[in-house]
């Protein structure tokens, strides 16, 4: 068999009937280029452009692998450097690029030119011109190809490319030694070690470093976004500025070093799945993924099911095997969000995890052992729940191995204006809009409100700010109707009780002022009579005008 006598009607073989096409002898799938863009889309947009290109890169090799096995296995070759340019062309027949003509060796001192790359187009189509080369896939591809057919290992690595707005993917094929030092950051996206190794093994050895520096990432992201210099801010966000909070920082930094189980408590919106992040991202687990799961939110049927899996006909609707959350959790940390909402009978089969280390699908009597490390996070007093008797005793030691409480926001609050400032900017940042900070008087406003709701609460006021602020700065006229509402507390410090009469005075006028001078909505506001506002307001020698429509 020679290069030129390649052909589709020789490589393709349909069977309409039993839905199987084979390519080269092997099974093959026809997918939509788009598709594929879609893929490569969402691995850069959730796991950044460092995984994304590590995954596609790996895959690309196992393919060429693959391929090369096939195209062994399929035809005689009349020699060696047939096989070897058998590559390109199989590649070219598969609808990947097309190869300039007379640049079809990547091995060849002046590499190979590539037109038309399916890859650098659906990069462009998603993410705009990029700034560096973006043909992962099949730099991986051609690596793997050319690696079983040399016997050695053989990178492909590309220096221009059609992605980066040059005109033509131009790549080079060469040894490890041959690239040398110079290129050992670009040659960490490949497989190391025997050739023979396989995809998972190759992906599983660069997880630990990908998802290290991916946390890295974020947090200088969030970082960048601060809008002072001063602002204590750990990874993943967390802002730190009061005692309180810092020294949940420092016992979640602790804690993360060894495999203990934590308890995580707080009121809604604190923050607690942050400082559950935080522990899994300082911890030996980082490699390994971190997975959330709200138990409040799903039944108990359902719960069991997606916690620890189902066989096939287990149930109406199991039409297949499939893992739980425990599994898919392996060597690495789940949490269980709002665990005092789990029913009894789901406590049961939780303390069996805890204590066995194993866990069982729906509908099947064998065990499968786990290597998880559980957190678990609630906004109830679990000990009030042990004492009634609607939360398992044993259960409720066993998970707190050890309690971080994530204080509220009212009672952090040094925290306030710099987590306002840093929501604000990301806020910003999300939305494309320039707006630098806050107005003293909304800063004030900030400060005076309880946050009922936490930092959820404060995130979504900021994202409000931001979308309605006609200036630079959030003004008071943004912010929710609650903030707007508030006025000055009381400190609790002071030496003198005031008297009630002067307390209520300040506030009618400070609501008064807040809406303008608007007597009707002041009153409304304050729930009290109209006639009652302006028997006080002549009390107090306020004027008596209203203020004109639209003043």
């Amino acid at each position: 068999m020679q290069v030129a006598d390649l052909d589709h009607e020789e490589l393709l073989e349909f069977d309409p009937d039993g839905g199987i096409i084979r390519f080269a002898g092997q099974r093959a799938l026809l997918i939509d280029a788009i598709a594929m863009g879609l893929l490569r889309k969402y691995l850069v947009d959730n796991f950044g452009l460092t995984a994304a290109r590590a995954v596609l890169t790996h895959f690309g090799f196992a393919h060429g692998w693959r391929m090369a096995e096939a195209m062994r296995a399929e035809f005689k070759w009349a020699s060696d450097a047939d096989w070897f340019r058998a590559g390109p062309r199989i590649h070219c027949l598969q609808g990947l690029f097309r190869v300039e003509a007379g640049s079809d060796e990547p091995m060849a001192p002046q590499g190979a030119r590539l037109l038309a790359s399916y890859e650098a187009e659906q990069h462009l189509l998603h993410f705009g011109r990029a700034e560096g080369c973006v043909c992962w896939t099949i730099c991986g591809l051609m690596s793997g190809y050319l690696s079983l057919v040399a016997g050695y290992e053989v990178f492909v690595l590309e220096d221009r490319c059609l992605g980066a707005g040059h005109a033509a993917c131009h790549l080079v094929a060469r040894s490890r030694e041959v690239w040398g030092p110079d290129h050992t950051e670009a040659l960490g996206f490949f497989a190391h070690g025997r050739l023979e190794e396989s995809l998972e093994e190759n992906l599983r050895r660069i997880t630990t470093t990908l998802k290290a520096t991916e946390s890295k990432l974020r947090s200088q992201r969030r970082a960048l976004t601060r809008v002072t210099q001063d602002e204590p801010i750990a990874a993943e966000g967390i802002v730190a500025k009061s005692p309180r909070m810092q020294s949940v920082v420092e016992l979640a930094r602790r804690v993360a070093k060894v495999d203990a189980t934590v308890l995580i408590t707080g009121e809604s919106g604190s923050g607690k799945e942050l400082i559950a992040r935080l522990v899994h991202d300082e911890s030996p687990r980082v490699g390994g993924p971190f997975i959330a799961v709200n138990c409040g939110a799903i039944t108990e049927t359902l719960l069991e099911s997606e916690l620890f899996g189902h066989v096939r006909g287990s149930f109406t609707g199991a039409t297949s095997d499939r893992p739980g959350l425990f599994e898919a959790a392996n060597h690495g940390t789940l949490l269980l969000d709002e665990v005092g909402e789990v029913s009894p009978g789901m406590q049961v089969k939780l303390l069996r995890v805890l204590q066995e280390r194993e866990i069982r699908r729906v509908g099947e009597n064998k065990s499968r052992k786990v290597d998880v490390r559980i957190i678990a996070a609630t906004n109830r007093d679990l000990s009030h729940g042990v004492a009634g008797g609607a939360f398992r005793q044993d259960l409720y030691y066993r998970l707190k191995v050890v309690e971080l409480h994530v204080p509220s926001l009212r009672e952090r609050r040094e925290d306030l204006l710099p987590l306002t400032r840093l929501l604000l900017a990301e806020a910003a940042r999300r939305m494309d809009r320039k707006v630098s900070g806050l107005s003293p008087a909304a800063a004030e406003l900030v400060l005076r409100y309880e946050w009922p709701g936490n930092v959820r609460e404060l995130e979504n006021a900021m994202e409000r700010a931001v979308a309605l602020t006609r200036g630079a700065r959030v003004e008071v006229d943004v912010l929710p109707a609650e903030l707007r509402c508030v006025v000055a507390r009381p400190a609790s410090t002071m030496a003198v009780v005031r008297p009630l009469e002067d307390v209520e005075k300040e506030y009618i006028l400070a609501a008064l002022a807040l809406n303008g001078g608007n007597r009707t909505r002041t009153a409304d506001q304050l729930r009290i009579g109209s006639a009652t506002l302006y028997r006080k307001l002549r009390a107090y020698g306020a004027p008596h005008e209203e203020p004109a429509a639209g003043a």
